[in-house]
């Protein structure tokens, strides 16, 4: 596709995500269990809570902002951390981390920067010494309570793949912009940790989480867009240590990273997405993780890491997900918020709605298919 079709695509994306609005907040009150097991859970929906959707929505925007080497997002920047800011954050946790992420790259150019960056500070010292840490140190991945903005879910003994891109790729940011070796060597480690437990030999996926009190990984399931925050977090991750990181740990990395796009190859759509379950054709195609997996494989791709063969599917994953945006920017089949599952049927029964990840995710693997 074009620049001039790819902008106008990214231009209706954007203006829908930044129009999002915010959410009721009280219906978490009283939402039944079978719904949250479905994805609904107010706090993800709209751009105005502080809580994951919202981070990778808002960090999608500066990847938009990066591309036009301008500050032409600032004041929705500014307004937004602000408004958080007068209002409280929620409870300390995973997820709420990922606001934080786009925040350490323009703080010093918002109003009030100095008091950015204690929260800033705060909250990768928060990482580094008061999280709860699993069996072999791994990050837990605690997440917000359900109808408690103050309140937490445990998950004890838990890692998700989703805490690579939640928390530590802030934190590994943090590190290089404070020169902070403790900090990057963590972030360092909990990749090594979470590879260590969630990557699978015989597929090249990943699991979605693993769990020390029953030392398995759940269902075993291979969820797509859980999948899609390696293949996307890996490379922001290698980007950002530069030559920094020993060339045998750079290494690793890299032969994971080809490990699980290959097993992407053999399993794409033949519409140019990803099953919402990976290795089951019967499930739906889903957008927000093909998105991330086709701006993965278009990272590796410039980063010389991959061939062209990757480039020709990122490119048909492309024109598919464009063709999953609405008239009015909507990017369509996203799959809501999702637990970890003990089977298929968990994955299947998400349903499939507008959020500010699908919106951001979308953005971001439109710009990194722009031609410069």
């Amino acid at each position: 596709m074009s620049n001039e079709q790819l902008l106008e695509k990214i231009h209706l994306v954007v203006e829908k995500l930044m129009n999002l609005g915010g959410s009721d907040y009280d219906k978490d009150q009283t939402v039944s269990s079978t719904d949250t097991s479905k994805g609904i859970i107010q706090r993800d929906f709209g751009i105005e809570e502080w809580d994951w959707p919202q981070g990778v929505g808002l960090y999608g925007l500066k990847k938009l902002q990066d591309f036009y080497g301008d500050d032409r997002y600032l004041p929705f920047f500014d307004r937004w951390y602000h408004g958080h800011m007068e209002r409280g954050l929620p409870s300390k946790n995973i997820n709420t981390t990922a606001p934080f992420l786009p925040l350490s790259y323009i703080s010093d150019k918002l109003s009030n920067s100095q008091d950015l960056k204690k929260l800033l500070m705060e909250r990768a010292d928060w990482l580094m010494n008061e999280l709860p840490k699993t069996p072999d140190n791994g990050f837990q991945h605690v997440t917000s309570a359900i109808g408690d903005r103050n309140g937490v879910n445990l998950n004890e003994g838990q890692i998700w793949v989703d805490t690579l891109f939640m928390s530590v790729l802030f934190l590994n940011h943090m590190g290089h912009q404070e020169h902070k070796k403790e900090w990057k060597e963590e972030a360092t480690h909990q990749f090594l940790v979470h590879i260590k437990y969630l990557f699978d030999k015989g597929t090249g996926l990943f699991h979605h989480g693993f769990r020390f009190d029953q030392m398995d990984n759940f269902g075993g399931i291979f969820w797509c867009r859980g999948n899609s925050w390696f293949t996307y977090g890996i490379m922001e991750f290698l980007d950002d240590c530069g030559e920094e990181m020993s060339q045998g740990v750079r290494d690793f990395f890299i032969d994971t990273f080809k490990a699980q796009a290959n097993a992407m190859l053999r399993l794409q759509a033949p519409s140019g997405l990803w099953y919402t379950v990976l290795t089951d054709e019967t499930s739906y195609e889903e957008v927000s993780g093909s998105a991330a997996i086709a701006a993965g494989l278009l990272r590796g791709v410039k980063a010389g890491i991959l061939d062209d063969t990757y480039k020709k599917a990122a490119d048909k994953a492309i024109e598919a997900i464009c063709n999953n945006i609405s008239e009015d920017g909507t990017v369509l089949n996203v799959s809501a918020g999702t637990g970890i599952g003990m089977d298929a049927d968990h994955y299947k029964n998400i349903l499939l709605m507008p959020m500010a990840y699908g919106q951001a995710l979308a953005l971001t693997a439109l710009c990194e298919a722009l031609e410069k």
